[in-house]
């Protein structure tokens, strides 16, 4: 996967969604939604090696998987909800992407409050009695 790749991609499809718009608008947001999802699949494998590099360095520095392990969690969340966002406002339902931000936001929140929690059990278990 080169970024040539993806961006020759984006340029083709996007070529073709200006042409198919004014003829069948359906089918050039379809046509774009494929390209998108087809982009993404592209990075898929790069996202991989890098959870997988990600593994390895806390394992070597004797890190709580768990925090690992919900850190990536929240990134994906916010990446995914990025995504489904930008595509719904493409197809032109800027409401409709702005719940699913918003939604993305409450997850990321609910994936966060156990760190939140062990952070400040800490604090107060360091802070004099």
């Amino acid at each position: 996967m080169d970024i040539v790749q993806v961006v020759v991609l984006g340029l083709i499809a996007t070529i073709l969604v200006l042409l198919i718009k004014e003829q069948k608008p359906i089918f050039a947001v379809l046509l774009a939604l494929i390209s998108a999802i087809f982009i993404f699949f592209l990075v898929v494998d790069k996202i991989v090696d890098v959870i997988r590099i990600l593994e390895r360095l806390a394992v070597q520095a004797d890190l709580n998987l768990v925090f690992l392990e919900t850190i990536l969690k929240i990134i994906g969340i916010a990446y995914i909800a990025e995504f489904g966002a930008q595509l719904t406002r493409d197809a032109g339902q800027g409401a409709i992407a702005s719940k699913i931000e918003l939604a993305g936001k409450v997850l990321i929140l609910v994936m966060a409050v156990p760190i939140i929690q062990i952070i400040i059990e800490t604090v107060i278990d360091l802070l004099p009695a």
